[in-house]
């Protein structure tokens, strides 16, 4: 992909952290452990593809080269993708995918909070609706990391085994570069090292209360997901999420 625009990059950062994680709690329905989550992840992953609808399609007004938000969502391959690893982890056990919902909701409600006050007003607008989407975000992941926590020796060593897994990767929720960091200068983006000390404050509430212990000396991963390098999870992501656009193109309903 040719270099875009910082702001269209920063759209398609926010825009593909929101497909790839709906698209992951999609594929719980039908398989989650109740009918209720069943249809709580579906909307919850509604919610998120309406995020990346609108930051998609901002980021291709922005790049201004006649690509809508499916060319983006559809036609783009692995390397084109920047979003961060944590969203594109396979769900593996149901306490995994909660715990991953509560590292990244958790960081994605500060950022929107943050974000309502963006001088772009696209920006601006989409924050102030999706934060009251992901406030109930977090509030569903929490509730669950509570009650698998502080539930069953069982419930407990599976959480704690969840949140182990996908702990090494939230440091890359608040890496920084000079995309982001020239459009915090303007008034645009929000400054994701900022979030840390509130994300790791109400983390660690969470953690206490479901009486699980907060990751120490795990390997962090080198990241790269803002600059398209990947875990190999994303590649079979795509296959299955882009598989029938590209199989029959410029197809309707």
């Amino acid at each position: 992909m040719s270099e875009l625009p910082a702001l269209a990059t920063y759209a398609l950062r926010l825009g593909d952290d929101s497909l790839v994680l709906s698209h992951r709690l999609g594929e719980w329905v039908t398989n989650a452990p109740q009918l209720e989550e069943d249809v709580a992840l579906g909307n919850i992953g509604l919610d998120l593809l309406g995020q990346a609808r609108t930051l998609l399609t901002y980021a291709g007004e922005v790049e201004a080269a006649g690509r809508s938000e499916d060319d983006l969502a559809y036609l783009r391959d692995e390397r084109d993708f920047r979003n961060v690893h944590l969203v594109e982890l396979p769900n593996g056990d149901f306490a995994v995918s909660m715990a991953r919902q509560l590292l990244f909701s958790t960081y994605q409600l500060a950022l929107y909070d943050q974000l309502q006050a963006s001088v772009d007003d696209t920006l601006a607008g989409m924050a102030a609706k999706a934060v009251k989407e992901v406030d109930y975000h977090r509030d569903h992941a929490t509730q669950w990391v509570l009650r698998l926590g502080d539930g069953t020796e069982t419930s407990h060593r599976r959480m704690q085994d969840g949140l182990d897994r996908v702990w090494p990767y939230a440091d890359e929720l608040f890496a920084t570069d000079e995309v982001e960091q020239s459009l915090v200068a303007e008034g645009v983006a929000v400054d994701s090292s900022s979030l840390r000390a509130g994300w790791d404050g109400y983390i660690d509430g969470v953690l206490a209360e479901a009486t699980l212990t907060r990751p120490e000396g795990l390997r962090t991963p080198p990241g790269g997901g803002r600059r398209g390098i990947h875990t190999e999870a994303l590649g079979y992501l795509l296959a299955e999420m882009q598989h029938l656009h590209r199989a029959h193109p410029g197809a309707s309903w």
